[in-house]
């Protein structure tokens, strides 16, 4: 066979046999296993590289019975490629599958989807959005796995998840300690375990300072811009409108804003706004946007860390399920509210 040739039918015995040495040594060097003789090791890598081979990497995988391709399996909803949320995720996990040298499989998923984990490493999957059948049938094949955006406490499973409800709490005190009482709370969809307990941090925060939590004050979302339009326009129409509004997403926040400011509302001197996220769009608009920054590019990167770990293991170990700090981002769109709304 010519050097240097790229044919496809080059195999490992071409290797060997150039190098004159046998198929599991060449095998050894492939997979960076130790014990070849640096001789040996020198030989093959020549001959590698006369031959200009490729291993396969699927026969690299059956030899070492482990796979380098890693699955993310987000919850497919409209608008998912315009999310600050999604596109962190990705951000943060993308980048470091490229540090580990593992190859990422994107996979966006709903009711009628049909997930395969056949050459799979290991799988993280963004929330249990539809998605909790997956985990389980993971979890039973002894796939690595971590679940990240949920706290889960009734399964087996690695989880990585964000203190929403600390997060929404502080923000809520944060409103009560600038003299606010009357605050209202757009939330997002309440069948996430997000939105669900960044509405239970609202009420934590107001039942710890004994203000009422008032029905109306409270207006339930999806999540979009549309119905934070809907919510901010009943809620700032009220005869006895609130003088501070905790937002359940940054999205949804700006949204709260243009409708102020289209109603002649000035923000803050009328109206506080508090958003969630730290969604870098909230630093551009006519009043930057105080916030609750949760660390989204950190959890993403911390699950891959910990996936690495449960695939490179050579015995069971013990689930581990961390919370997640958030921060305060105080900004411009919060203040004492008025003698005249008080």
């Amino acid at each position: 066979m010519r050097k240097g040739s790229t044919s496809k039918t080059l195999s490992i015995k071409d290797v060997a046999k150039l190098a004159g040495v046998s198929i599991s040594t060449v095998s050894r060097v492939i997979n960076k296993n130790s014990g070849v003789k640096n001789r040996n090791l020198s030989k093959v890598q020549d001959a590698i590289k006369q031959l200009n081979f490729k291993p396969s990497v699927f026969a690299q995988r059956l030899a070492t019975g482990k796979s380098n391709v890693i699955s993310l399996v987000i919850p497919r909803f409209e608008g998912i490629f315009y999310s600050f949320y999604v596109l962190e995720l990705i951000r943060g996990i993308g980048t470091m599958a490229a540090v580990m040298n593992l190859d990422l499989l994107l996979h966006l998923s709903d009711e009628r989807s049909n997930l395969n984990f056949n050459g799979i490493g290991g799988v993280i999957f963004a929330d249990l959005i539809k998605n909790k059948p997956f985990v389980e049938d993971a979890v039973a094949r002894n796939i690595p796995t971590v679940v990240i955006n949920n706290y889960v406490e009734d399964m087996n499973v690695n989880c990585i998840a964000i203190d929403n409800k600390g997060g929404a709490e502080h923000a809520v005190n944060y409103l009560i300690g600038l003299g606010h009482k009357k605050i209202a709370h757009i939330t997002g969809e309440l069948f996430t375990q997000a939105a669900a307990h960044r509405f239970e941090g609202y009420k934590a925060a107001l039942k710890k300072h004994n203000l009422p939590l008032e029905d109306r004050y409270v207006v339930k979302t999806d999540y979009s811009r549309g119905q934070a339009r809907a919510a901010a326009e009943r809620l700032l129409k009220l005869p006895d409108a609130p003088t501070a509004i905790f937002v359940a997403s940054d999205s949804m926040a700006l949204e709260v804003m243009a409708v102020a400011r289209e109603l002649g509302i000035r923000i803050p001197a009328d109206i506080s706004i508090v958003g969630f996220d730290d969604n870098p769009s909230g630093l551009y608009g006519p009043v930057a946007l105080t916030t609750v920054r949760q660390p989204l590019v950190k959890m993403a990167q911390d699950s891959l860390k910990e996936l690495n770990a449960l695939m490179n293991l050579k015995k069971k170990a013990g689930v581990k399920k961390v919370y997640l700090p958030t921060e305060l981002v105080v900004r411009e769109s919060c203040q004492s509210p008025q003698s005249a709304h008080t």
